[in-house]
């Protein structure tokens, strides 16, 4: 039997040495919605985590009241401290957020591996800035231009379709 136990120590000392102890970094936190009704279902709302000298990003979907749960990003060597910023990415549906309000910076909960944002992230569904006439949301002065096309001017009479029908574009043939 010594010789079953020994083996049995060194396979189970084996797999411990492959384990690697990772410190798990969560960030919790919350959107809320500035013109909803109050049982308006904030669910799969995106929210970006970006921590200072780490390329990896992490991703959170908010669940039907808005809170969010996540794993920091760190790269393999995990930072003395973590110095991340969480931001609105994106919805189902549009969102309106200003400036002041799509960025949080994250902050340690006491007593714990947790972190939390510093300030709420708040967003519109409605553009909030439509009843003022000084700013529009959307881009400036926006215009769509006609897709009509040009028609070279034929006699009805000769029964032939629309010159745009033949010739879609003008090639513009240069001699060098």
């Amino acid at each position: 039997m010594g010789l079953h136990q020994l083996i049995t120590a060194l396979i189970f000392a084996l797999v411990l040495a492959r384990v690697e102890l990772s410190a798990c970094h969560v960030l919790k936190g919350s959107v809320t919605c500035l013109d909803c009704n109050p049982h308006y279902d904030l669910s799969d709302i995106k929210v970006l985590v970006k921590c200072s000298q780490v390329k990896k990003l992490a991703m959170a979907t908010t669940t039907e009241n808005g809170t969010f749960e996540t794993e920091l990003p760190s790269d393999a060597q995990p930072p003395p401290s973590f110095n991340c910023l969480a931001s609105v990415f994106g919805g189902p549906s549009q969102l309106y957020v200003s400036r002041k309000n799509m960025v949080s910076r994250t902050t340690k909960l006491s007593q714990s591996d947790s972190y939390t944002i510093s300030t709420p992230l708040k967003f519109h569904t409605s553009c909030p800035l439509a009843n003022k006439d000084t700013a529009k949301c959307g881009p400036q002065n926006a215009v769509i231009g006609s897709s009509k096309t040009v028609d070279l001017p034929l006699p009805p009479e000769w029964g032939l379709a629309p010159t745009s029908y033949y010739f879609p574009f003008m090639p513009i043939i240069g001699i060098p």
